[in-house]
């Protein structure tokens, strides 16, 4: 994955790639993110809404990865995750994006590469969905 961000895919700008989102969410479509599993409903409809206008996962790839920052954010936030590298994982090599998000029970999810499958695949790859499979969260 090649990215053109403000600051490098790291664990430690996770945070800040997520902010970028929920600043850009605000300004150009009116959304308040505020790390809540209920934003993720937003989340899923700024998405569609790309794929419905038919963009690509390239011309998108650094909102998507910020997205998905934002999505990774909320285990981090609301389920004591962490940031960690990619590399550092089972998942190097099939994950492909830098970093990842650990969970309890050294559990690895990978909401980047979510949220670029949720642009691909559409509904199907539902962001509220995967925060529920892997938080067992009613609400989300």
């Amino acid at each position: 994955m090649r990215l053109n961000t403000k600051y490098p895919p790291t664990p430690e700008n996770a945070a800040q790639h997520a902010e970028q989102m929920v600043q850009a969410s605000k300004e150009i479509s009116g959304v308040d993110l505020d790390f809540s599993p209920k934003s993720l409903e937003a989340v899923d409809k700024i998405i569609e809404e790309l794929r419905r206008e038919g963009v690509s996962t390239d011309e998108v790839a650094e909102t998507l990865f910020g997205f998905g920052c934002y999505v990774g954010e909320l285990f981090v936030r609301n389920n004591n995750g962490k940031w960690i590298f990619t590399e550092d994982t089972p998942m190097r090599g099939v994950a492909g994006c830098p970093i990842v998000v650990e969970l309890a029970e050294k559990h690895i999810c990978n909401p980047i590469g979510k949220a670029f499958k949720r642009l691909e695949n559409g509904k199907e790859d539902s962001l509220p969905y995967f925060y529920h499979v892997f938080t067992r969260d009613k609400q989300g």
